[in-house]
C-alpha cells in the first residue's frame, strides 16, 4: 500500500513539476477604443466589443464612451498631446478634415495590408467610402456607423387626403401639406432649425440637387474653400420653408419647445419629418399604437436629376504612436467589424446601415428588410446609391464645420423670427462661416488635404 502511495505522490510531483516548467499562457494584448456614442448605442458598442473579445484570445479591446462626438475628438487631441491616446477613436464625419491634417493617424488601408488582411475596398458603398478617402481614393479611416436622411410620412393621414405614396418633389409636398392642413391636421410637417439640422436641411438638400455648399468642390480641393449657399438652390428651399411655416404647413419642433420632431411624428402629432434613418428604430419603439407610417427618399424640386445623398455618422481612425502588437489587435478588431455577420448585428440593434455591398447583400439574404420593424431601412441604401458620387456629392470637407453648423442655426432662427430676410440670413451665414474657414486655413497654413 505504501508503494502505491509513493507512486501516486511521485506521479503528482512529476505533473506539478511539468506544469511549473511550462510557460504561462500569454495575456491578451490590450488596446483602447474611444467612441462618442451614449445611451442604448453605447450598450450596443460594448456588446460588440465583448463579442470580439470572446471570438479570440490574442487581443482584448477596451471600449470607452466619451459621451458624445465632440468630446471624443477633443479628449483624443488632449490625450495625444500627453502621449496617452487610444489606439482607435471614433470621429464624426465633420471631424474628417481635422483628422486628415493632424497627421496623427495610421491609414487603415496601410494598417490592414501590413497585417495581412485582404480587404476589398471597392466593396464599400462609394457614397460612404469617398467621404473618408483621400483625393486619390485611399481610405484613411474605417467607415463605421453610417446613416443618411429620409422623409418619414404618416400613411394614415395621407390616406385621408387620397394619397398612397410619399411626395417625390417639393412641389408635390407643398400640395400635400396644404391638403393635410385642410383635412384638419395642425402639423403637416415638422422641422428643426438648430445647428444640428444643417445636416438634413442644408447639406443633404444640396447634395441630392448637386449644389455646392462651398467652393473648391466643397473643400475637397483645398483649404481656401469658402461657402456659397447664399447663391444656390438652397436660397429657394429656405424661402419655401419659411413660406410654408408662415402658412402653418410647417411647425418647428425641438426639445427646447417641449417635443422634438421625432417625438412629434411618432405620436401622430406631425405627419412628415426629415430625419436620419438612425431614428427608424426610435419611431418603431415609440410610435402611437396602430399608426401606419413609412419612409421615402427626400423630395427634390421638379426637373432635378436626383444625386446620391450624403453619409452621416462617423468612422474609426487608428492613431499613430502605438506598439506593433496594439496595431495587430486594431487590425483584427477592424476585420471583425467588417464581417457581414457583425453588420447584421449592428444594424439590427442600432438602425445604422451597412457600409459594404456584401454586408447589405447578406442582410437582404437573411430577410432583414422583409418585414417590420426593419422594413424601409433599405431606402437609405437607395438614397446613398442614387448616383455615382459627383465632385459635389462626395461630401463636405470644411474645417471647424461644427462652428459653421452652429452659425446655420443662428441665422435660420433669425430668418424664421423675421429678424432678417432669407437672403440676408444666408449672406450672414456665408460671411460668418467664411471667417471660421479663414481661421482654420491660417491654423494649417501651408498644409494640403491628402
Amino acid at each position: 500500500m505504501s508503494k502505491l502511495k509513493n507512486f501516486i505522490s511521485a506521479a503528482a510531483a512529476g505533473v506539478m513539476s511539468a506544469a511549473l516548467a511550462m510557460p504561462a499562457a500569454a495575456a491578451p494584448v490590450k488596446f483602447d477604443f474611444w467612441f462618442g456614442l451614449s445611451g442604448d448605442l453605447e450598450r450596443v458598442v460594448q456588446t460588440m466589443c465583448q463579442n470580439f473579445n470572446d471570438s479570440q484570445k490574442d487581443y482584448q479591446v477596451v471600449c470607452t464612451s466619451q459621451g458624445n462626438y465632440d468630446a471624443a475628438l477633443q479628449n483624443t487631441i488632449a490625450a495625444f498631446r500627453a502621449g496617452k491616446q487610444p489606439t482607435i477613436v471614433q470621429v464624426y464625419d465633420v471631424g474628417t478634415a481635422t483628422m486628415m491634417l493632424s497627421g496623427a493617424y495610421y491609414p487603415v488601408s496601410k494598417l490592414m495590408a501590413e497585417n495581412n488582411y485582404k480587404v476589398n475596398w471597392n466593396d464599400y458603398f462609394p457614397g460612404i467610402a469617398r467621404y473618408y478617402a483621400t483625393s486619390k481614393g485611399e481610405l484613411l479611416s474605417f467607415p463605421f456607423n453610417s446613416s443618411t436622411a429620409l422623409l418619414y410620412w404618416n400613411k394614415d393621414s395621407f390616406a385621408k387626403i387620397g394619397k398612397t405614396a410619399a411626395p417625390k418633389t417639393w412641389e408635390e409636398a407643398a400640395e400635400d401639406m396644404k391638403a393635410l392642413k385642410g383635412a384638419g391636421y395642425d402639423c403637416p410637417m415638422a422641422i428643426n432649425i438648430s445647428g444640428n439640422e444643417s445636416w438634413q436641411l442644408m447639406e443633404q438638400f444640396s447634395a441630392i440637387h448637386d449644389q455646392p455648399v462651398a467652393t473648391k468642390n466643397n473643400g475637397y480641393d483645398g483649404l481656401s474653400a469658402r461657402l456659397t449657399v447664399n447663391k444656390t438652390k438652397f436660397v429657394k428651399y429656405v424661402t419655401d420653408l419659411k413660406s410654408w411655416y408662415d402658412q402653418g404647413f410647417v411647425k418647428i419642433k425641438s426639445k427646447d419647445l417641449g417635443q422634438d420632431m421625432v417625438q412629434a411624428f411618432a405620436s401622430g402629432d406631425c405627419q412628415m419629418i426629415l430625419t436620419s434613418v438612425g431614428d427608424h428604430g426610435t419611431v418603431t419603439k415609440t410610435q402611437k399604437a396602430g399608426m401606419n407610417w413609412d419612409v421615402a427618399e427626400l423630395p427634390v424640386y421638379a426637373g432635378t436629376e436626383r444625386k446620391n445623398s450624403l453619409v452621416g455618422g462617423a468612422s474609426l481612425w487608428v492613431l499613430s504612436g502605438k506598439s506593433t502588437d496594439e496595431y495587430k489587435g486594431a487590425a483584427a478588431f477592424l476585420n471583425f467589424i467588417a464581417k457581414p455577420e457583425t453588420a447584421l448585428f449592428w444594424s439590427t440593434n442600432t438602425g445604422y446601415i451597412p457600409v459594404t455591398k456584401s454586408g447589405f447583400d447578406f442582410m437582404k439574404s437573411s430577410g432583414f428588410y422583409d418585414k417590420a420593424p426593419f422594413k424601409g431601412r433599405e431606402v437609405a441604401i437607395a438614397s446613398l446609391t442614387a448616383s455615382e458620387p459627383t465632385p459635389i456629392t462626395r461630401g463636405v470637407r470644411l474645417g471647424n464645420f461644427t462652428q459653421i453648423r452652429a452659425e446655420f442655426g443662428n441665422q435660420m432662427q433669425a430668418i424664421f423670427a423675421n429678424k432678417v430676410s432669407v437672403q440676408e440670413g444666408l449672406d450672414n451665414l456665408v460671411k460668418n462661416g467664411d471667417a471660421v474657414l479663414d481661421r482654420f486655413e491660417a491654423t494649417y497654413k501651408g498644409k494640403q488635404l491628402p
